[in-house]
């Protein structure tokens, strides 16, 4: 089983990721966790020239198809043996974002994007992405003061993105669900757990 967490900025969505793992692992599952991007030489790399070498310019097409470069590795180095292995595999990020960011936020064109990153990961999609979702002002509220490049784009960017996400979710609903990420962390988990369980049932069948 494959799992992505996507959301925007500020919603916690690394911390579930730790803490959906901690429980599959107390079920007995091997957890395989990733970030996109990064995980591999060549994707932390690209994540230290995209998110935080902020003098370099970078145009959108570029970083849409550095996030790219950096995913097919991810698929080939990481995703992809330990799928072989039949482990669970949880992402900090995958394609969604990729469409939802420079697609959807950014202007390109999100079709072109999904086309282009199918080509990149030979196909491969998470079997379900996790979309967290707050109220955008708690979420830009939990940044703090140090932003990388992409946190630093504004709140009218970041309403793009959310925007962007739950017309994914709307249109994909089998593939991408839509998390409530208000209120404490157990809170939360306990509501992503009952996602991911349905998603093992499924998995199984």
């Amino acid at each position: 089983m494959f799992l992505s967490f996507d959301g925007i900025d500020g919603v916690g969505k690394s911390t579930q990721l730790q803490l959906t793992a901690s429980w599959l692992e107390g079920l007995g599952h091997k957890v395989t966790c990733c970030r996109d991007p990064g995980s591999t030489p060549l994707g932390e790399s690209i994540r230290e020239i995209i998110l935080n070498d902020k003098q370099l310019p970078v145009s959108l097409r570029s970083e849409m198809l550095l996030y790219m470069t950096a995913r097919a590795q991810l698929v080939a180095e990481i995703i992809q043996p330990a799928m072989e292995l039949g482990q669970v595999i949880l992402s900090d990020r995958f394609l969604l974002s990729n469409v939802v960011y420079q697609g959807h936020a950014g202007g390109l064109d999100p079709a072109e994007i999904w086309e282009i990153g199918l080509a990149a990961t030979g196909g491969l999609l998470p079997d379900l992405s996790i979309v967290l979702n707050m109220d955008l002002p708690e979420a830009m509220a939990r940044l703090g003061e140090e932003k990388d490049r992409m946190e630093s784009r504004g709140e009218e960017f970041f309403g793009r993105v959310q925007a962007g996400f739950l017309h994914e979710a709307q249109r994909d609903p089998e593939s991408v669900q839509v998390v409530d990420a208000a209120g404490s962390q157990q809170e939360v988990q306990l509501r992503v757990q009952e996602i991911v369980q349905q998603q093992l049932q499924a998995s199984t069948m």
